[in-house]
């Protein structure tokens, strides 16, 4: 593929957490770290918390095992370039790009991700519901420590790491510019992303994040979820022991997502997914990136 051409990008977000769509159905596209990092500048790129690259299962090296089960695979990069497993608002947006290219039917499909497939249900219009897949809750957390005060955080892992701390008052997480210190670092060797959680009312609680490899966002879908399980373990429910599903309100930044744990564990999120704009880059600058 040459550079020279026109490459159409789209930008679309899920409550706040925006994404830079690149279709690439098949698999041509060398995106290199520092060409994401480029597209995602807020000032020089495009501007975003990470690329969606969207290619067919089958033309991925990473997802050709998940074709029978998956025709997309939603190749996810953090704003920094880096690669990232899971994005649980970037499943929302990429399933509701796949309705808006024409290359899926509202109602259910299956999306191919590096944490495995997620089950999707995208209305025609609205919310997009992503079955998650269940939480693992490591026993070994950790201590996070920021400008004096010190909190533990739960250890749970959404398909991506997560440390979830429960504060007073979000104010005490600071600017989340960087990432928040905590100890020990054995706990998470590939980075975490870091979640502080105030009560809002009866299974209503808020939170902030700093994203492994984008800083604080607006929104973060694993990161929601790993809050609703540790929320609930906190309160002392487990489905898994009841038998009845448990729902949380999760507000984040950009708006509130609909968390639900079911008895067989499976998390399930639900919020809104939109696509706001569709372009092409400019060949010279995109080669400028891609080199």
């Amino acid at each position: 593929m040459t550079t020279a051409q026109r490459i159409t990008f789209l930008k679309g977000h899920g409550t706040e957490n925006d994404f830079v769509i690149v279709p690439d159905p098949d698999g041509r596209l060398d995106l290199s770290a520092a060409a994401v990092a480029r597209i995602c500048d807020r000032r020089a790129g495009l501007g975003g918390d990470g690329v969606l690259r969207v290619v067919r299962s089958a033309a991925h090296p990473e997802a050709r095992a998940l074709a029978d089960e998956a025709e997309w695979f939603m190749d996810y990069r953090n704003g920094d370039g880096s690669i990232a497993e899971m994005c649980g608002n970037g499943v929302r947006v990429f399933a509701r790009y796949l309705l808006h290219a024409g290359l899926a039917e509202a109602g259910d499909l299956a999306i191919a991700t590096r944490a495995g497939i997620r089950r999707v249900h995208v209305a025609k219009t609205g919310d997009v519901t992503v079955s998650m897949g269940r939480a693992e809750l490591p026993a070994e957390g950790v201590v996070v420590t920021l400008d004096g005060r010190s909190w533990p955080a739960r250890n749970v892992n959404m398909g991506n790491p997560h440390a979830v701390a429960f504060v007073e008052d979000l104010a005490h997480a600071g600017d989340l510019l960087s990432v928040p210190p905590f100890s020990p670092a054995a706990v998470y060797p590939d980075g975490v992303n870091i979640e502080f959680v105030a009560d809002r009312g009866p299974r209503h609680v808020a939170m902030r994040v700093h994203e492994r490899g984008s800083g604080e966002t607006r929104s973060c879908g694993t990161g929601a979820c790993a809050v609703a399980v540790a929320t609930a373990r906190r309160d002392g429910v487990d489905p898994s022991e009841t038998g009845t599903p448990v729902t949380y309100t999760v507000d984040v930044l950009g708006g509130s997502l609909s968390i639900t744990e079911l008895p067989d564990g499976t998390v399930e999120m639900t919020g809104p997914a939109v696509i706001v704009a569709e372009g092409t880059f400019e060949p010279d600058w995109l080669s400028a990136s891609l080199a």
